[in-house]
């Protein structure tokens, strides 16, 4: 399920929709780094480029966070090339 969520981000009040597994994740992460949820978000939003939004950005540093925890796999598509 998609919720929405509110966050303060350098004083000013935003919200942002996240899927419960995101919203989790989100959580672990912050807490696996040492990180209040809020400061977090904040870095994330920071760093995302202005023509994204931050619900996007939330879900892609997820990823991110997952990806490097995983060994590179082969690309399935140059199988047999």
């Amino acid at each position: 399920m998609i919720r929405k969520h509110s966050a303060t981000l350098h004083g000013h009040r935003t919200s942002f929709s996240l899927e419960d597994e995101f919203w989790l994740e989100l959580k672990r992460i912050a807490s696996a780094r040492g990180l209040s949820l809020a400061s977090l978000i904040a870095e994330v939003d920071d760093g995302r480029t202005e023509d994204s939004n931050l619900s996007s950005a939330l879900r892609l540093h997820v990823l991110q966070w997952f990806k490097a925890l995983c060994p590179p796999q082969p690309d399935p598509k140059q199988r047999g090339s």
